[in-house]
């Protein structure tokens, strides 16, 4: 099978794929930034260790995940046969624990391995952590999270 074949077939799959990904960053960068700008600030007395950009990326990517499992479950995979919930969930969960350990450490090695510590520099480890995790996300999801749709429902 062609890849043109293979994205064609999957054209409804990978849209909403998409706008889930594409929300689920703004919530990433949101809550990164949040955190970031507050509790984890640099300035902040409440973090008084050095990783708490690291930190930061890590609870961000949590909330974004959460956000992700309603919007996949509920829209991207939605109509496709399923594992039991708990088996869905620990699967879910085993994936973006792997996406996650990706971004972290994209962000890691740019803030403290590159020496790049401005705010400018820590979105864009956290964006290219972000792309790096929505191809081990959804190659994850595919293959083990959420079972192919029975060839007469594909989009």
């Amino acid at each position: 099978m062609s890849v043109r074949s293979w994205v064609r077939r999957r054209a409804g799959q990978l849209a909403r794929f998409g706008a889930v990904g594409i929300a689920g960053i703004i919530v990433n960068l949101a809550v990164f930034n949040l955190l970031r700008l507050g509790p984890l600030s640099p300035e902040s007395e409440v973090a008084g260790d050095d990783d708490r950009v690291v930190t930061a990326k890590i609870l961000a990517t949590v909330v974004s995940i959460l956000f992700a499992w309603w919007g996949h479950r509920g829209w991207t995979f939605r109509g496709g046969r399923r594992h039991r919930p708990a088996r869905e969930m620990a699967l879910f969960g085993l994936v973006n624990l792997v996406a996650l350990a990706l971004e972290a450490a994209v962000v890691a090695v740019s803030h403290h391995g590159l020496g790049l510590t401005s705010a400018v520099a820590d979105n864009v480890a956290s964006l290219i952590g972000i792309g790096i995790g929505t191809v081990a996300r959804y190659s994850g999801y595919a293959l083990f999270v959420f079972n192919p749709e029975p060839e007469a429902a594909r989009d």
